[in-house]
């Protein structure tokens, strides 16, 4: 019997285990652990390239997870020129939330895909994400649900919607990182 939906959500269900779906099932998680070193180690502008040009970034409210940035309030929308202004500014002084720069660790888990139509594939992971700064830490942990495109060979990033588990943002205050 299948695992009921949690909060309207239908249940996530992986692909059969077959050589492909491993092999794909593989693929998917380097990229996504690439990206998270990436963020950690602060290679914002190689980030950047993992996304397609019409890619979007999503951070939903912590009372409505399942919001839509184009009637809900959201943390963040980026379609990629935001993305790319984003990490401009992240990297200038300009951001003085982030200079000097936070030490984060980003820990993915428990990734499975969980569609497959063409060239693009649908994905979930669990995701915690420590940020230190200032003798201060403070988690983030939640989901991300991405949607992953085959690009001359390669899987990039076009849909990534990181959904936060928190009930409220008040210990940190802000978002002032790339989750």
């Amino acid at each position: 019997m299948a695992t009921p939906p949690v909060q309207g959500r239908p249940f996530a269900s992986g692909l059969p285990a077959t050589a492909d779906s491993l092999v794909l099932q593989h693929e998917v998680e380097q990229l996504l652990y690439l990206e998270a070193r990436l963020l950690d180690d602060w290679n914002l502008n190689a980030w950047l390239r993992l996304y397609t040009p019409d890619a979007r970034y999503v951070v939903p409210t912590t009372d409505l997870p399942e919001g839509d940035p184009r009637c809900d309030l959201v943390f963040i929308d980026d379609n990629h020129d935001r993305m790319e202004a984003r990490v401009a500014r992240l990297q200038s002084r300009h951001a003085y939330r982030e200079y000097p720069w936070s030490r984060t660790r980003h820990f993915i888990a428990n990734v499975m895909v969980t569609a497959v139509a063409g060239d693009e594939i649908d994905a979930t992971a669990a995701v915690a994400v420590w940020r230190f700064r200032a003798g201060e830490s403070a988690s983030y942990v939640g989901r991300y649900d991405v949607r992953l495109r085959r690009v001359d060979g390669r899987l990039r990033l076009c849909d990534k919607r990181a959904i936060l588990d928190h009930e409220a943002l008040s210990d940190h205050g802000a978002l002032s990182i790339i989750l």
